[in-house]
This record gives structure tokens, C-alpha cells and sequence, in this order.
């Protein structure tokens, strides 16, 4: 693998090019992730690689991903792309490559109170970075190149026909709540999007980098993103499964009146609270298609990360929990 780089890089960057320091860093269902460093011309760069696995829990575009990347850098903590190659080239799987973002940490989402006493100066820069995300016009960025826009009415139903078609052709014994939750979302759908904007499709504790001290360095883990309802990603922020076991806070971090007036305020857009009841039922169904496909992959032994066998066990009963919790929610508003 380090030969192989050392020749993408040399080619590309036409000059020699020496990697070191090569490893492979553990989990990630949609990409195998490395870091390493890069010599040339007596500088080192210290960067990730993102390859293509030969098999892939969630099917994603990692053009996408990477036009994220180079749409939001410069607008927000977020670390910068290098290069990518949807044919594999030396590297023989598709792959990008992107700056390395040092001296950070990831909070675990099942880490009692991970963020100390810095949790409300990381939950003000966590909201208001969502919503800036939402506030961006799409059509100005470069991911407009490749991510298709659907209309603001049809938001819903292309998400919600997306992660039931994954449940239906991955679960492997009856799941009642998560297909009585469908079927309410299909019955009383939410009203069209008020805009069409990025969703980053993961957005949630453990999917970002802080500094220790109350500071976020860089949102990570953008291979989900797509266009479509802003409440999409807030509704996905927001789910109990991300709390850290504090009731009074959501994601671990604020107040939830707080932290949708900072997405408000950031964002500029407004809040239905049935649309995101809506959305945060939608999001429940969303993470019981994620946990179904990485139990199937995990008895199938395509994937043996003990991780995947915990997400089809703990984290499947929680969110088994939180639709039911959710379902009587979205019943109670209609």
C-alpha cells in the first residue's frame, strides 16, 4: 500500500514522493480509512486515505463525499481534500485522499458525559455549524456538480423509499415497530421542505473531531450526504441514541430549546415541530436500516468488526425503544 501511494503522489504531484507512518485506523462501514504521511521537497504532509472496501456496509458516492469536503472546508471545520480517483489507479479501488486534521478526539455516542465541562461551548459550535451547513445554497457549491436535487415536496419519500428498501432486503427475522414506523410515515407525511439544502446525512456526536478544551476542530464522516430537508440532519442530531444517557440535554451537550435556537439563528430557517417530529421518527427508522444491514453483514461474515455485532444488538433494541417512543410522539400531534 505505501508503494503504491508513493507512486500516485510522485505522478500526480510530479515530483518523488516518500510515505511513512501508514496504518490503518479501525471502524468505518462505507470506506477503509488510513493515515500516513507524505514527503516531498523536505515537507511533511500529514493526510487520510478514504479507499473503497471490496464490499461495502453503506452504499455511498464517494464523489459526493469528497465535493462535501471541497464545498464546506473553507466555511467550516472540516478537512480539506487532496485528490480522488473513482477508477482506483495505483491504489486499484476507488479512493480520495484529504488533509489530516492532528490533536483531536472522537466522544464516543456511548461515553457518559464526554465533553465535561466544555459541553455547552462544544453543543453552541455543534448547532451553529449545522446550521450553517443548512444555510448554504447548493447551487453555489461545488457538490451541486454531482448530487441530484430532488423537489422540495419529494424530500421525504426518497429518503423514507431509500432506508426501508435497505431493511426490507437486509433484515433477517420480523421487525414489527420499525414497520409499523413506516407505515405512520407513509400515512401522514411531513409538509414539502421550506428549502432544498445539504444534509450531511451522519451528523451527530462521535462524528467530529475536538480539542479537549471546548474547542470542535473538524466535522468528519460526510460519506452520507445528499440534498434534501435541513430537519433530515437536525432530527438525526437529536436522536436519544446520541444523548449520553443525559435526559436534559440533547446529544449530550445543551438544552433542547437552546439547541434549536442556535440552529435557528445559524441556519435561518424555521422549526414545524410536526415536520421534525416527523423527520425524528424518520431518523429512527433510518439508524434500525443501518443497525439491520450491519447484523446481516456480521452473521454473513462479510464484516467481523465485533462493532457490527453490538449494532445489531444494543443499538438495535435502543432505537427499537426510541421509534416506539417516537411513533406515539407523531400520533399525538396528528
Amino acid at each position: 500500500m505505501a508503494e503504491r501511494l508513493e507512486a500516485y503522489l510522485s505522478r500526480v504531484w510530479e515530483r518523488p514522493v516518500s510515505v511513512a507512518d501508514l496504518s490503518r485506523i479501525p471502524g468505518g462501514a462505507s470506506r477503509e480509512t488510513y493515515r500516513f504521511t507524505a514527503k516531498t521537497d523536505g515537507q511533511t504532509r500529514p493526510l487520510i486515505l478514504r479507499r473503497d472496501p471490496p464490499g461495502s456496509l453503506i452504499e455511498t458516492d464517494r464523489s459526493l463525499e469528497y465535493l462535501a469536503l471541497e464545498s464546506f472546508h473553507d466555511r467550516l471545520p472540516a478537512p480539506r481534500p487532496i485528490a480522488m480517483e473513482a477508477e482506483g489507479a495505483e491504489l486499484e479501488r476507488p479512493f480520495f485522499i484529504m488533509e489530516r486534521v492532528e490533536g483531536g478526539t472522537a466522544a464516543s455516542p456511548f461515553t457518559v458525559i464526554p465533553y465535561g465541562e466544555h459541553a455547552r461551548a462544544i453543543g453552541e459550535q455543534f448547532f451553529s455549524i449545522l446550521g450553517v451547513i443548512a444555510s448554504a445554497d447548493p447551487d453555489a457549491l461545488p457538490l451541486a456538480r454531482s448530487a441530484e436535487r430532488p423537489a422540495p415536496e419529494d424530500c421525504w419519500r426518497i429518503a423514507l423509499d431509500h432506508w426501508a428498501g435497505v431493511i426490507e432486503v437486509d433484515q433477517q427475522h420480523p421487525q414489527p415497530i420499525v414497520w409499523a414506523a413506516i407505515r405512520a410515515l407513509r400515512r401522514r407525511p411531513p409538509p414539502p421542505a421550506q428549502a432544498v439544502r445539504v444534509v450531511h446525512g451522519d451528523y451527530r456526536t462521535g462524528n467530529f473531531l475536538h480539542d479537549g478544551a471546548g474547542k470542535i476542530l473538524a466535522i468528519l464522516d460526510w460519506e452520507m450526504v445528499h440534498l434534501g430537508d435541513p430537519l433530515e440532519d437536525l432530527g438525526w442530531a437529536l436522536d436519544p441514541l446520541w444523548g449520553h444517557y443525559e435526559a436534559d440535554k440533547v446529544s449530550g451537550m445543551l438544552p433542547r430549546d437552546e439547541a434549536l435556537a442556535i440552529w435557528r439563528r445559524t441556519s435561518g430557517l424555521e422549526i414545524d415541530e410536526a415536520a421534525l417530529a416527523w423527520w425524528s421518527l424518520f431518523n429512527a427508522v433510518k439508524g434500525q436500516a443501518i443497525w439491520t444491514s450491519a447484523a446481516k453483514e456480521y452473521r454473513d461474515g462479510g464484516f467481523t468488526d465485533p462493532v457490527l455485532a453490538i449494532s445489531g444488538w444494543y443499538t438495535a433494541r435502543r432505537h427499537d425503544e426510541i421509534l416506539a417512543a417516537a411513533l406515539m410522539r407523531l400520533e399525538n400531534l396528528s
